[in-house]
């Protein structure tokens, strides 16, 4: 932060009992020409952070005022420099793994290794790593707490040596609660103090769902671990000045309307708008009708329409919210004072700002809504989720659908049957603008086909289970999306509770779970005396961190998995999470479909999804006769009177007073000691990256790709899932073998998540994804064609691992070919980090989502774009090619660079994505982390 007071800003604020400095956007106001209070609330957020720290060094007066005359320099780019950082383990652990190499490679060239240390407070919450194993029973929470120290006490150690060897580094201990809803209730102050100062509280996290704290008025969106790491180490993130689409919402929801149905819509909404790489800003009347959950639900699911953030400003229900969480009286009322002196605050009479574009939702027309099978902008109106799902069953099995449907467990009630289309349903993962509309459910008018509908009875625990088509063989109360917003955790137990007084029970092939956001949300359960019913109903708690959103559902029980596998069927899973993109929730599972916490208990109650809902039964009471699901569906006032009684701002306090010291397994970790990591090297979980090692005080310069070769060749809307290793490790594959070699045995794999410290994991299942499609081979999963020399152009199939180390053994760089939205999803730094390691010099695509592009190029991997209107198709390109590409020693933003086709034989030209001057620097260093470790070399010296 600068001294200096550029436009005569800096200024002085008493409230919350203390006397405070800050920068004013009103002194700043009166000194620019543009008008500052009509820009959108996000923009004057990120203008007040240039305006503060304006005079030091990476912010001048003349980067104030472009941003101030937004949005006339829309695309010009800024150094933003957030007040903190977030990360949860999955990807906090590869970064603090990156920050212990850094410390290493300093001290091997003679710097000073305490150089690398957090300058910005970073909070690390362990969320990522329980799975569910035991389910169904009261021992499954201990049960599987127990295991996930098991499988992860390395990790654990590692982290607990961090936290004693770097300055402003927490880690709130595993069992405690979800990174963003931990957030939200606990971390969040809305406004933040530093040396005296008040400011926004802003911050950056290294999980795309950081945005649900944007529910909050606290502006925050997901970054790659490697640009994290970059801030934590006192580095600006560099951005481009964003487009802002203005979100009008009126009216009020509709009874028997959660915010899950509203966060689906509004996700259909703006994919289909196209807001890929903009900021999203809600505004209206309609936002006093939403509470600030509901708004957090919202949040929390910008990175499933592609927004950079989707932002709720400062009022009235934010201090609300505050207060009834457990914070302090003194930070609520420094807080509104603030807010309102910055101009940062709104209420219903506040003149609507300026934005790029604007669209509407009338609060009134949700509707009961689903999300399904594999997008998250796929909503599926209630009444139309069977025939949607036999739409995707004829895709999926490529044979239409016309057999009777039957109530698993209820076969005395025939359903009428229905005919669905042979025309696919669109399942192109959703690509921002232009992206086609994402509605599912219509019947069409196509030929009828009969398939066999019967079931495969199996035995579970003595009782038998029918399993076909459309079982709902996963229903998972989980993700922080819904599990922080008590109206619908309150709906989910009310609707419990009034199932098991009509006598209803969930299917016995069904695995439910319940994992709880934070431990508040079971203490509210208990007080309003639900927790019972859902117990009866089998959603135990599992855990208290994301299991099935994340792929930790854990397996399924061994007839289940085996029934559907030996008889090819697709099965589904029902959870209130936020991601159900192919692959990622179980192996075992093509179906999936994103529901509020009361559909997930519904939908375990049918024990299929192949069922109307809105006109047959879900199940059958003691007397004979059908209950239906507007039977025991919650009312508003039902959920109101429980939110009254059972939440309380002491619950808060208490559940938080020992947030990092309450898990005692966590506090017997043993913690090794030194400011300089004691790298173990028969450890499986903690490796020291190569991405440092042997690293030069100065760049060598930026070189033409030659002759490179292509690993990978893919269509539209490939996502970070697909690249990133995520989910199980299987044994046959070359990340299970090189486990296997080390002695693991494969009930002690873990997930690829848990063992993101290890590179050598992690490079073997980079783009190992089971349902990944590479086009070089005709099968799904991580494979492709290697080619022995210029002229082969049939090559010989074998994994993706083993090829690209026989190109490395050669010498040969490589590439990857790519479709529309390349790199789309979770901001997962190890898509990048695996392909830098796989020896992918540039991915040619032709667009790419904005946190994937990014971390490419953090990582020295160069992001290519086709002209428009061109990719591999329409250029004859089958990936078999050599490529070879020009234009990279004088490299700047944005750079028309030319590729040659098998030595000359064609060309095309395509633009470089580096977007950004400072971009360019990262290529020239081999990274961001590269480029950070030798400026601060330099300052050393």
């Amino acid at each position: 932060m600068s001294d200096n007071n550029a436009f005569d800003a800096r200024q002085t604020l008493s409230a919350g009992g203390g006397e405070y400095t800050y920068y004013s956007l009103k002194k700043l106001d009166e000194a620019v020409d543009s008008d500052v209070f009509s820009l959108p609330f996000s923009i004057r957020t990120i203008l007040e952070s240039l305006l503060r720290n304006c005079g030091g060094k990476f912010v001048d007066e003349e980067a104030v005022r472009s941003l101030a005359a937004w949005p006339e320099n829309v695309g010009e780019e800024l150094a933003y420099l957030p007040a903190r950082v977030v990360m949860q383990d999955f990807t906090g652990v590869p970064a603090i793994v990156d920050l212990a190499a850094m410390r290493s490679a300093m001290a091997a060239v003679g710097g000073d290794p305490a150089k690398i240390n957090p300058l910005v407070p970073t909070d690390l919450v362990i969320d990522h790593s329980v799975q569910v194993d035991a389910f169904g029973n009261g021992m499954a929470l201990q049960i599987n707490a127990e295991r996930e120290f098991e499988r992860n006490r390395e990790r654990y150690e590692f982290l607990k040596w961090g936290q004693q060897a770097f300055d402003n580094f927490s880690v709130v201990p595993p069992a405690t609660g979800i990174i963003h809803q931990v957030n939200l209730e606990y971390l969040a102050k809305g406004v933040w103090i530093k040396d005296g100062v008040v400011m926004p509280d802003t911050l950056v996290g290294t999980d795309s769902h950081t945005t649900m704290i944007n529910g909050l008025g606290v502006l925050g969106w997901g970054v790659g671990g490697i640009e994290a790491e970059a801030v934590t180490l006192g580095q600006p993130y560099y951005m481009l000045q964003p487009e802002v689409i203005g979100f009008k919402l009126t009216g009020a929801l509709n009874e028997g309307v959660t915010a899950t149905d509203l966060v689906l819509t509004v996700t259909q909404m703006l994919r289909k708008k196209g807001v890929v790489g903009k900021f999203v800003e809600f505004y209206g009347e309609g936002l006093s009708q939403l509470s600030l959950p509901d708004r957090a639900t919202i949040g929390n699911m910008s990175p499933e329409f592609g927004s950079t953030c989707a932002f709720f400003p400062f009022d009235s229900e934010t201090v609300r919210y505050l207060r009834g969480t457990g914070r302090d009286e003194e930070l609520c009322e420094l807080l509104e004072t603030y807010a309102k002196e910055q101009g940062l605050w709104r209420t219903d009479e506040t003149p609507d700002p300026r934005f790029t574009e604007t669209l509407e939702l009338d609060l009134d027309t949700v509707e009961s809504s689903l999300a399904g099978p594999r997008r998250p902008q796929d909503r599926i109106s209630l009444g139309q989720m069977q025939s949607s799902f036999r739409k995707a069953l004829a895709e999926m099995t490529g044979i239409d659908y016309n057999g009777e449907a039957k109530l698993n467990g209820h076969s005395r009630h025939d359903v009428e049957s229905m005919v669905a289309s042979d025309t696919p349903a669109d399942t192109a993962a959703a690509t921002g603008e232009g992206d086609p509309d994402p509605t599912a459910g219509e019947i069409g008018d196509g030929p009828e086909a009969e398939i066999d509908d019967s079931s495969v009875t199996v035995t579970l625990d003595g009782e038998e289970a029918y399993i076909k088509h459309g079982s709902a063989v996963i229903a998972a109360i989980t993700s922080c999306t819904n599990t922080s917003n008590p109206s619908v955790m309150l709906a989910a137990g009310i609707l419990a509770k009034k199932a098991v007084e009509r006598g209803l029970s969930v299917q016995p092939h069904v695995k439910t779970s319940l994992a709880p956001g934070s431990k508040v949300v079971t203490e509210y359960l208990n007080t309003a005396g639900l927790m019972p019913y859902l117990e009866e109903l089998k959603f135990n708690v599992v855990g208290y961190g994301c299991t099935t959103c994340i792929g930790n559902s854990g397996p399924l029980p061994e007839a289940v998995s085996e029934a559907v596998n030996e008889n090819d069927l697709v099965v589904a899973s029902v959870l209130s999470g936020n991601r159900n993109f192919e692959g990622r929730i179980n192996p075992d599972v093509k179906a999936n479909y994103l529901a509020s916490p009361p559909l997930v208990v519904a939908y375990a109650l049918a024990g299929s999804v192949d069922v109307d809902l809105e006109h047959e039964p879900l199940g059958y009471d003691s007397e004979g006769e059908p209950v239906y699901l507007k039977d025991i569906w919650p009312t508003q006032r039902e959920v109101a009177e429980q939110l009254d009684a059972a939440l309380d701002p002491e619950v808060y306090k208490e559940q938080y007073a020992d947030v990092y010291t309450g898990n005692e397994q966590w506090n017997e970790v043993s913690v090794p000691e030194g400011d300089l990591y004691e790298w173990d090297p028969d450890s499986t979980y903690i490796q020291e990256p190569a991405f440092f090692k042997d690293l030069s005080p100065e760049p060598e310069p930026l070189r033409d790709i030659e002759d490179a070769r292509v690993l990978v060749k893919v269509g539209d809307s490939i996502t970070t899932d697909h690249i990133s290793p995520a989910g199980a490790i299987p044994s046959k594959m070359p990340a299970g073998q090189y486990l296997l070699e080390k002695g693991v045995d494969s009930r002690d794999f873990n997930s690829y998540g848990s063992r993101r410290g290890n590179h050598e994991v992690m490079v073997r299942g980079t783009f190992a994804n089971i349902r990944l499609k590479n086009q070089l081979v005709d099968k799904e999963g991580g494979y492709t064609r290697h080619f022995e020399n210029p002229e082969d152009t049939e090559g010989t199939e074998t994994t993706i691992y083993e090829a690209a180390m026989q190109y490395a053994e050669d010498g040969v760089p490589l590439v990857v070919l790519g479709g529309k939205e390349y790199g789309s999803g979770s901001s997962r730094d190890w898509a990048a980090k695996g392909s830098f390691l796989l020896g992918i010099k540039a991915v040619i695509a032709e667009s790419f989502e904005r946190i994937h592009r990014s971390n490419l190029i953090g990582m020295g991997v160069l992001p290519v774009q086709y002209a428009d209107g061109e990719n591999a198709e329409s250029l004859g390109l089958d990936g078999t090619e050599s490529f070879t590409i020009r234009g990279l020693e004088d490299l700047s933003p944005g750079k028309e660079l030319t590729v040659e086709v098998n030595g000359g034989e064609k060309e095309f030209k395509v633009v470089a994505r580096v977007d950004s001057p400072v971009e360019v620097e990262y290529l020239r260093n081999g990274g961001i982390l590269q480029t950070v470790l030798r400026e601060l070399l330099k300052e050393d010296r």
